[in-house]
């Protein structure tokens, strides 16, 4: 134990501070969604048949780094409480009667992102007796994240982009 303390003694801290562009533009996000929601954006993730690379990435949203909640943009249950939906994976077609029925469950105005190329076209899954390929093929898709997974900071632009995008078409 001694000598544990004596080596955390002697190496200081072992952490780095994060980027100051990934500041500044973690602080230009959070400014932008409060001046056009005036609230937090609440997103509904559906995982549509991933092989969860992109939920990983989200998931890494939610640390101390990027601080998702900070940015006043959090996650929620029930699509329901939810102004987004973010999709990922290829449609299983299991699951395209599932997501179809998520959609009608959001209220409007709701704003519809894909996020990784599955999501978009199928991605290396394509289309097969399991998949129907993209989400665009059950739902009227508003954005799109491309990447295999895309990376966090990627998904946040995105999810911006997504939101101007959305107003300044104001469409259901």
């Amino acid at each position: 134990m001694w000598e544990v303390l004596k080596q955390i003694a002697k190496t200081g801290i072992a952490t780095e501070t994060p980027p100051v562009a990934m500041e500044v533009e973690a602080s230009h996000i959070h400014d932008e969604i409060l001046k056009i929601l005036g609230r937090a954006l609440t997103i509904r993730e559906i995982d549509a048949g991933s092989c969860n690379g992109c939920e990983l990435e989200l998931n890494a949203l939610g640390n101390l780094y990027y601080n998702l909640e900070g940015l006043g943009i959090k996650f929620v249950a029930s699509p329901r409480h939810a102004d987004m939906l973010l999709i990922t994976g290829p449609i299983s077609r299991n699951m395209s009667t599932a997501l179809s029925m998520t959609y009608e469950a959001t209220p409007s105005p709701k704003l519809v992102v894909a996020v990784g190329d599955c999501a978009i076209n199928g991605g290396i899954f394509g289309e097969s007796y399991a998949t129907i390929g993209g989400a665009s093929k059950v739902l009227n898709v508003d954005y799109e994240i491309p990447g295999c997974p895309p990376e966090p900071i990627v998904i946040l632009q995105g999810i911006l982009t997504a939101v101007r995008y959305k107003l300044e078409n104001r469409t259901n």
